[in-house]
């Protein structure tokens, strides 16, 4: 195949991911095989839908070498070793896919498989052992693997997911047919483990919830975002649309005659603790409302929940009728951490923007699922000086570098 042809797949390919969701913004990557012993492939910590062909990278297969100043994605050895194990394997996707990632929490290879999901991916699908990203103990993890098996998906602990193709076509049908095994494979799971039938996952959610929650209580705050403009945040109600701009000091609204929306003090003092932060999103997503109501602390199972939630994700009581003081609770919960739970109303994330809010929501939502399947398979959370790692990494390196491309 000739690069520039190589390099136009790559961008498609990253195209189409964030449009099926199995991709979100600039984590994972995508290659194309060129010849024996060459691949293109995304660049480190570059938005997906921006992306030109000036700014995919050529590889070498046999040293990891490359030409210019863009720096390849720090997963290229994984890439390369898929082609040099692989020689009917031209083209590469790594995700961090929803339910793939869960599954992968198991430790415990997918055997099995049979119909159009053993045509498109193999008969069984392995789990590769955890590595921090980047490094040789992950790319070893992912090797192991592949010499395993000969089945087209891994399974990447805490981290994601490989999808390999024989070409670009052949390799999202892999990712598709991954997600809807791993989705099934963890129904089956509830199966195991409770005897019941599920219909959904968020019937899994539902039942790992109940089986913690000690009181029966019902979310009654309004759902607001806010972007704060120097002194002042504007709150939109996430129902009806209808914006209330806020004093940011006062956490009353400039126009004396609105009402004032019940969770106005808690934005406001999310802004007066956080100079960093320019954007709050409350979510109210099915498994972050679920488990809001839990009460709990979540610790990382996945290592981008680490990186852009934070080290755990904490409980904390609001109550707008003492809402001075339980704002102030709730900031102490969130500390440096990009995410907090309000019990039994979801969650408030926040960011530098909104875009990086959403990417927050995003993370946190996926990292609730995690907490359920986890409690299925009972399965440990990450290690916590890793998780660490990757959090003081993420904030000192990539939130940098995102920031500097913005």
């Amino acid at each position: 195949m000739d690069i520039k042809q190589a390099k136009s797949n790559v961008i498609e390919a990253g195209r189409e991911l964030v449009k099926n969701g199995l991709i979100q913004r600039t984590w994972g990557n995508v290659s194309c095989r060129i010849d024996e012993n060459r691949f293109a492939i995304t660049p480190s910590g570059r938005d997906y839908l921006s992306l030109t062909e000036d700014d995919i990278v050529i590889v070498s297969i046999a040293d990891l070498s490359y030409d210019g100043d863009i720096k390849p994605s720090s997963e290229k050895g994984i890439h390369a070793k898929c082609y040099e194990l692989r020689r009917d394997v031209n083209f590469v996707i790594h995700t961090h896919q929803t339910y793939a990632s869960l599954a992968g929490l198991s430790g415990l290879d997918i055997n099995g498989l049979d119909g159009e999901a053993e045509k498109t991916i193999g008969l069984d699908i392995p789990v590769a052992s955890y590595g921090l990203p980047g490094t040789k103990k992950l790319r070893n993890g992912v090797v192991a693997a592949l010499r395993r098996s000969s089945s087209k998906a891994v399974l990447m602990l805490h981290h994601g997911a490989l999808c390999l193709g024989t070409d670009r076509a052949d390799a999202f049908a892999v990712a598709e047919t991954l997600e809807d095994v791993c989705r099934r494979r963890l129904i089956e799971r509830y199966r195991q483990f409770t005897g019941k039938i599920a219909d959904s996952f968020e019937s899994l959610t539902s039942y790992i919830a109940n089986s913690i929650i000690t009181e029966a209580a019902e979310d009654d705050l309004g759902v607001y975002n806010s972007v704060r403009e120097f002194g002042i945040a504007e709150l939109t109600d996430v129902k009806t649309g209808k914006k209330t701009p806020i004093d940011i000091e006062s956490g009353a609204p400039l126009d004396p005659s609105e009402i004032c929306p019940d969770t106005a003090m808690l934005h406001a003092a999310v802004y007066k603790s956080r100079k960093d932060v320019n954007a709050v999103i409350h979510s109210k997503e099915d498994a972050t409302l679920k488990t809001s109501r839990m009460g709990i602390t979540v610790k990382p199972f996945l290592d981008d929940f680490a990186q852009i939630v934070g080290i755990t994700l904490r409980t904390a009581e609001y109550d707008p009728h003492n809402a001075a003081k339980t704002a102030k609770k709730v900031v102490k919960r969130l500390g440096c951490r990009d995410a907090v739970l309000i019990k039994h109303n979801g969650g408030l994330c926040v960011g530098a923007n909104e875009d990086e809010a959403k990417a927050v929501e995003l993370v946190t939502e996926k990292g609730c699922k995690a907490f359920t399947a986890a409690s299925l398979y009972g399965a440990k959370p990450m290690n916590a000086v890793e998780s660490l790692l990757m959090r003081v990494v993420y904030k000192t390196k990539y939130a940098k570098k995102n920031e500097s491309n913005r």
